[in-house]
This record gives C-alpha cells, sequence and structure tokens, in this order.
C-alpha cells in the first residue's frame, strides 16, 4: 500500500472539494494515485463542491456563542439568503461556533481542522453540506473576547436563529461588580456597536494608516491656512474622527447626551465595582465580499431598545 502523505491529501482535496478523510479514503483506494483518486470521489459523489467552489458566497449567518466569561463570532457563509434559513444549514454554523468556543480557535484553518461533533473534521462537514444542500459555502472568519471577571455581553441583528443574524457582536465588560446590572449594560453596549459600527474600542486601538489617512484629508481640506494654524485644525479634526469612530468616545445611541465611556463608569458605581471594556468583535455578514447599501441599523436598533 502507498505511504499517503498529509501533502496528497491537501492535493486532492483543493483539487475535488471533497472532505479530509474522504480524500484520505480515496488516496488509499486507489494507491496513491491522484488522478484515480479523483474518479474515485466524482464516482461517489463526493467531489460536488468543487464545482460550486467558485460561485461568491455573500450571504449566510453570523453566529454568536458565549459561554461564561468567553465568547465567539463566527460567519459562515452560503451563496443565497433562503439556504441561511435551512435548519441544517443553521446547525451547521451553529455547531462550527460551539467548537470554536469550545476549542478557543478562531483562525479558520486550524478550526476547519478540528474534530466536528458526529465525525470527521469541520472542513468535512462543510463539503458534506455543499454536496447535500447543492450551494457554495465558506467558514469565512471567527474571533473571540474573553474576560478574567465580568460578562461577554452580546446582540445578534436581524435574527433568524437562536444567536444567528445578519450581524453578531459580541463585547468584553470585566468587573467584580452585580453580574446581572452588567449583562443588562453589556447587551445595550453591543446593540450600541451593532448600530453604530465602531472601528476600534479607543484612539490606541486604530490602524495608524487609517489615522494618518484622516490627517492627510484634514491637511488637504485646509492646505490654504498657514502652518501652525494647519496643525491645531488637524489635531481638533481627529478629536472629532475619534468621537465618530472608537467606541468610548461614541455618543451612545440609548442615550445621546453621553458617551459610552461616561454610561460605563455611572454603571460601575450601579454594579458596586469598576466595570473595564476590554474588547469587542462586529461581524456584519458579507461585508468585503459584495458592499451595498448600508441600513440604517441605528434607527433600528435604537427603537428596539425602548420599553
Amino acid at each position: 500500500m502507498a505511504n499517503i502523505t498529509a501533502a496528497m491529501v491537501k492535493d486532492l482535496r483543493e483539487k475535488t472539494g471533497a472532505g479530509m478523510m474522504d480524500c484520505k479514503t480515496a488516496l488509499n483506494e486507489t494507491n496513491g494515485d491522484i488522478e484515480a483518486a479523483i474518479d474515485w470521489l466524482r464516482k461517489k459523489g463526493l467531489s460536488k463542491a468543487a464545482k460550486k467552489s467558485g460561485r461568491v458566497a455573500a450571504e449566510g449567518l453570523v453566529t454568536v456563542a458565549v459561554n461564561g466569561h468567553q465568547g465567539v463570532v463566527v460567519e459562515v457563509n452560503s451563496e443565497t439568503d433562503f439556504v441561511a434559513r435551512n435548519e441544517e444549514f443553521q446547525a451547521l454554523a451553529r455547531t462550527i461556533a460551539l467548537v470554536s468556543l469550545e476549542k478557543g480557535i478562531v483562525e479558520v484553518e486550524k478550526l476547519r481542522d478540528q474534530h466536528y461533533p458526529g465525525g470527521g473534521t469541520v472542513a468535512d462537514a462543510l463539503s458534506n453540506a455543499i454536496a447535500t444542500i447543492g450551494e457554495n459555502m465558506t467558514l469565512r472568519r471567527a474571533d473571540q473576547v474573553s474576560v478574567a471577571q465580568g460578562v461577554i455581553g452580546h446582540y445578534v441583528h436581524n435574527a433568524i436563529g437562536e444567536g444567528q443574524g445578519k450581524i453578531g457582536v459580541i463585547v468584553g465588560l470585566e468587573s467584580t461588580g452585580n453580574a446581572a446590572a452588567l449583562a443588562d449594560l453589556g447587551r445595550k453596549i453591543a446593540m450600541h456597536i451593532a448600530a453604530a459600527s465602531p472601528l476600534a474600542l479607543d484612539a490606541s486601538g486604530l490602524d495608524p494608516a487609517t489615522v494618518e489617512r484622516e490627517k492627510n484629508l484634514l491637511r488637504e481640506k485646509n492646505a490654504s491656512k498657514p502652518a501652525n494654524v494647519l496643525e491645531k485644525i488637524v489635531e481638533s479634526g481627529l478629536k472629532t474622527y475619534y468621537k465618530e469612530v472608537t467606541l468610548v468616545d461614541q455618543a451612545f445611541i440609548h442615550d445621546p447626551a453621553k458617551t459610552v465611556s461616561q454610561i460605563v463608569n455611572e454603571a460601575a458605581k450601579a454594579a458596586g465595582a469598576p466595570v473595564a471594556l476590554k474588547g469587542f468583535v462586529r461581524y456584519a455578514l458579507g461585508e468585503g465580499i459584495e458592499k451595498g447599501e448600508e441600513l440604517d441599523f441605528a434607527a433600528e436598533v435604537a427603537s428596539m431598545s425602548k420599553g
């Protein structure tokens, strides 16, 4: 029997789109002959995924999973919104999120190689779903937030299943304070993040290239000003920019007269202990794949918070 290497399995998997275990079986059955293994998979109907792998998958689900002091957000894409409403697809996306949460793994390639409940890997489960449902699907991305103490606030916008929808948010509030009060605050801040779409927690978390681009824009708009005045304008403009794009400086969507930072400080008094925002993740389905017009999430989320 031929020695089946990981590189051979990877090569066959890339050529056919079939699951890793199916590729290994095919190679064993054909004594390591790649072309024969491709034919073997085709005969078994296991290479269907490859025929769909080139089609754009920009629909699907963003899934949030939280357990104690840790939370994950995972995006699994499909070609159509119709499939996103398929219970089998929802179960697939939810299970992948739970695997990510349990293993603490958010790197996509590592996550694809993790054991999937019921047998095989996450990658195998995706390939099987592609073959069964008939659409291209991709595990696009995953991220996590954790706190030593406190809560993980979470929110899903346009939910179509438990913890699943078009936008998913998790936010970490680290504190030894009252858990119930923190949970309520965490959900409200997560709703705010869904609506306001901050780029970073605070100014230090912004991409330096983004800040430099904003500086250059301000300089170009005020190029006629004297140099000493220009730098003051840039400095003032950056402060305004930070209020628009950093979470702690944004006007809180549930109480626009206050910033998120002020709301957190007030909540610390009610919770009986300091509260620190440790980080957040906001995923909007398909962003960067197929950019459409922005919906007015701010108005919709604000209306949902009333009462």
